[in-house]
């Protein structure tokens, strides 16, 4: 039987249609589209085929035959289509930039649609599979991750999705040309975003630490163009007590030896990409009578390998590999840290510190993938829309059908637009041309953008979703997938709620210079547009939301942390719909 899923190739339906895959035996069976034939009879099942899609033209009548035929929604070149890309790159790259990058991204583009995206799905057709044992009982370990997996690393290598970020050959442009890339990239990875975003935040923290010389190693394998060089990184930071409070959670001990270095002793609960090379990971470092510290004070960070260098793990065990809703192309397991070795890497007691970066880092990338997933939905939902007949036109002609995918798109332009000022400002400040205004701005942006994007992204997936009718809730079109692995995005590196409370110690920690930032940067953008008559309307609606939040903030300093505390979401929804207003 043939069962072609919509991310097979035209050329390949074609094919089969055409009967150039057709068995020798001319009494074998042959089912194409639902179609039960032999070889004799292919000529009448094309003039059956026509007549069933003539009859589409008359969705209301009775037709002889009830088989559903659809075309799959396509996509072409991705940055080529993406209009408000395009038009964001040549607004405001340097011309030289610009023509460099934009032959780069048409070329990228296409190796994604022809090369990239069948990796994808072989991914999440072939997940990770956990052996413990060999045949004779020992303890081996080992996660097998299937071969397009693999692939997908050497051309994360060979495409510098971290490498661009740190040669700096566009200087402040670097970053953001990094972050084009990769949300490019993201929806066509098979997962591998998420082992990438891990990599580059731990790039970030040795970069941090003036790349010391033990560390310069590592910091060049993850930088590394040569695919048999990259590496990729963890960040064990879970354990059994919860996700985001570390300094209540971290029970991983650090026991110095003679040389120097350490080992470490613990229970790693959820390890994203526990197949990559090295991680970052929080430990407390146990005195001469094996007393720890307790809270953040009592936190340092560590690196180590993975794999020692006879290719065995660092006395690590791998317990489980976890059942997940989404993101099932990548090995999320438990691990046991039985004595493995590790370095110090932070000031002692300073890890908390030491790996904001990297979360910092993380929490960028998770907006990348929020907003790549919506436009990658909206993308098909748009196509889809040129080819579904319903009601006697198609969807593009009906006006709510139109209105809905009109305000889907009004969500991942915003979100784009705001992702592109945060990777901005991280370029100016990596290059040292930031302000301490853009340096505040930046601070406040970083968490309002990941926890307001990572609801966007579930909520369109499912608008978008339900533009394709039941076809969208089939597993084999693929798009169940990647609603799946919209779900995470509101989760992973801090629950909406933990960064709605990161987003309020922002305002406090700064006493009011954060604030004072953003609503002056805001009022600078809208003196811009009050020059436009058309966007007078947007303008005075951004005003008002404006007076609403300075309202709020002016009656804010006498409320209590409770009512504070309870206002932090609404308030963080509101900076991020005003700033992307």
């Amino acid at each position: 039987a043939c069962h072609l899923p919509w991310w097979r190739s035209s050329a390949t339906c074609k094919s089969w249609q055409s009967g150039h895959f057709l068995p020798s035996d001319r009494c074998q069976t042959l089912s194409i589209k639902g179609i039960n034939t032999t070889v004799g009879q292919e000529q009448r099942v094309v003039m059956k085929e026509k007549q069933v899609l003539e009859d589409l033209k008359m969705p209301l009548a009775r037709r002889e035959m009830e088989t559903l035929f659809q075309e799959q929604p396509e996509t072409g070149n991705q940055y080529l289509e993406d209009t408000l890309l395009r038009s964001y790159l040549k607004t405001h790259l340097p011309p030289k930039v610009l023509e460099e990058v934009h032959q780069d991204l048409e070329r990228f583009g296409n190796r994604l649609l022809t090369k990239i995206q069948p990796l994808s799905w072989a991914c999440e057709r072939n997940p990770p599979v956990l052996r413990q044992y060999d045949a004779w009982g020992g303890r081996v370990d080992h996660i097998h991750t299937c071969s397009a997996w693999r692939r997908m690393k050497e051309i994360s290598a060979e495409e510098g999705l971290i490498a661009e970020a740190y040669e700096r050959r566009y200087s402040n442009w670097s970053r953001l040309y990094q972050a084009v890339k990769l949300y490019l990239f993201s929806s066509s990875s098979g997962g591998f975003s998420c082992p990438l975003a891990m990599t580059d935040g731990a790039a970030k923290v040795i970069e941090s630490l003036g790349i010391p010389g033990s560390l310069k190693s590592a910091f060049d394998h993850l930088t590394s163009r040569n695919p048999e060089k990259f590496w990729t990184s963890g960040q064990w930071m879970t354990e059994r007590r919860g996700g985001s409070d570390v300094a209540n959670g971290t029970e991983t001990v650090a026991r110095k030896q003679p040389d120097g270095t350490y080992r470490l002793y613990g229970f790693k609960w959820f390890t994203s990409a526990a197949d990559s090379d090295v991680t970052l990971t929080l430990a407390r470092i146990a005195d001469a009578d094996g007393q720890c510290t307790q809270g953040s004070r009592g936190l340092s960070l560590f690196f180590l390998r993975v794999w020692d260098e006879e290719g065995k793990l660092n006395s690590i065990q791998v317990q489980r590999l976890k059942d997940k809703l989404g993101t099932r192309q990548m090995a999320t397991a438990e691990l046991w840290l039985q004595g493995a070795r590790a370095e110090l890497i932070s000031a002692e007691g300073r890890g908390v510190a030491a790996i904001s970066s990297m979360l910092n880092i993380t929490r960028i990338h998770n907006v990348i993938g929020a907003v790549a997933s919506m436009r990658r939905m909206i993308s098909l939902s748009r196509d889809y829309a040129r080819k579904r007949m319903a009601f006697g036109k198609l969807l593009k002609d009906h006006p709510l059908h139109m209105q809905t995918i009109a305000r889907m798109e009004v969500q991942v332009r915003g979100a784009f637009l705001l992702l592109m000022e945060i990777v901005r400002l991280l370029g100016l400040a990596e290059t040292n041309l930031a302000s301490e205004q853009d340096q505040l701005l930046l601070r406040l942006l970083i968490p309002v953008a990941k926890l307001y994007t990572g609801k966007q992204a579930s909520a369109v997936a499912v608008e978008a979703m339900e533009s394709f009718g039941g076809q969208g809730y089939m597993e084999d079109t693929g798009l169940p997938v990647m609603l799946r692995d919209t779900l995470v995005l509101s989760i992973w590196e801090g629950t909406t709620n933990i960064l709605s409370l990161d987003v309020l110690r922002s305002l406090a920690k700064s006493q009011g210079q954060v604030m004072a930032v953003f609503l002056s940067t805001v009022q600078k953008k809208l003196e811009l547009a009050a020059g436009t008559e058309d966007l007078a309307p947007a303008v005075h609606r951004t005003q008002e939301a404006i007076g609403s939040l300075r309202h709020f903030m002016g009656a804010a300093g006498s409320e209590q942390a409770l009512t504070m505390e309870l206002a932090a979401r609404d308030l963080s929804y509101s900076l991020a719909r005003i700033y992307t207003g």
